[in-house]
């Protein structure tokens, strides 16, 4: 934080506390010209006001806020820069990366310092930790269970959930059906592949799909005929005559996409048969994917997550398109 927006915040909240404190100080006392008690001449629906003073109860009260606000602005941030004389920290606000994070994090256990973030790790660590361990490791100890051993496990589809809900439902969203370019985990299509072990290298390592723009390839028309071939592909009703070009031009598609459209999980080529659409299968949406190309990112979580965990939340993924139960 600058030394200007520090002071700027500073100066505001303690003339806050300082015109609070003189607005209570002025409201308890009797400046009104009447006795109190006394009628104060003024009726309203036929009630009289009368000169009564604050509660006694509500002022007190009120100079607690302002006591306890005072002391807390002394103990902990919240005075522009100045860090409290506590100096705890909700979590270190310089980071820019996850290793900068890790840093800061053992930084902080080295010099004990109030660092809530890191605190709240080591409180999780100390209280799941051997829960993860004990779903994902077999009874040595020492080896990893496999991923389709846990997905048979009611309590360990329980505590995956839980772990997916918190770090992937932001974009495959809550039932892990997806949403606009991000793919439907439980519909059985997957880019790269559904075995378990794929998915759990796509979790620990993440994806990065890139799709090139064709339209300075294809040109307008060609744009137009392949994306009715395309579409024809997942039986959808086009024009014969466009689609007929289409096909033809389709070769330069076909390099990923096979020259059945049924994709290539090596490439994270999508099937272009099946109508499943990760950025819409309207033709406008095909059409906008031709033309400008795709760029889809799927973050690695092996930093962040480690292996235990992620073995778990592979389950988890895995058990949504497949049968658990047999």
């Amino acid at each position: 934080m600058t030394t200007f927006w520090s002071l700027w915040i500073t100066i505001i909240t303690i003339a806050t506390f300082v015109g609070v404190a003189a607005l209570l100080v002025w409201c308890s006392r009797d400046t009104m010209g009447v006795a109190e008690g006394e009628d104060m001449g003024h009726e309203y629906d036929g009630i009289r006001e009368i000169n009564n003073p604050l509660p006694k109860w509500w002022s007190y009260m009120f100079w607690g806020t302002l006591v306890f606000g005072a002391v807390y602005l002394v103990l902990y941030p919240g005075l522009g820069s100045f860090k409290g004389v506590l100096g705890w920290q909700s979590s270190d606000q310089t980071v820019r990366s996850l290793q900068e994070s890790n840093a800061s994090i053992a930084n902080a256990h080295s010099e004990q310092r109030l660092d809530q973030y890191a605190r709240e790790l080591d409180a999780a660590e100390a209280e799941f930790g051997e829960t993860f361990k004990r779903i994902a490791y077999d009874a040595s100890g020492n080896n990893l269970r496999p991923i389709t051993d846990i997905a048979q496990d009611e309590e360990a589809l329980k505590v995956g959930q839980r772990l997916f809900l918190q770090n992937c439902a932001q974009c495959h969203a809550s039932d892990a059906r997806g949403q606009l370019g991000y793919p439907n985990l439980a519909d059985g299509a997957w880019l790269y592949g559904g075995e378990a072990e794929t998915i759990k290298t796509t979790i620990m390592e993440g994806r990065i799909g890139v799709m090139p723009a064709w339209i300075d390839s294809l040109g307008a028309d060609g744009v137009t005929e392949v994306t009715s071939y395309v579409l024809s592909m997942s039986g959808r009703k086009v024009n014969a005559k466009e689609a007929a070009a289409g096909k033809q031009k389709f070769v330069v598609c076909a390099a990923c996409h096979g020259t059945d459209g049924k994709g290539n999980p090596a490439f994270g080529a999508p099937d272009l048969t099946d109508n499943t659409w990760l950025y819409g299968g309207s033709r406008r949406a095909v059409e906008d994917t031709i033309i400008h190309g795709r760029q889809g990112v799927m973050p690695a979580w092996k930093d962040i997550l480690g292996e235990e965990k992620i073995q778990v939340i592979s389950a988890y993924v895995w058990s949504l398109s497949n049968d658990t139960k047999k």
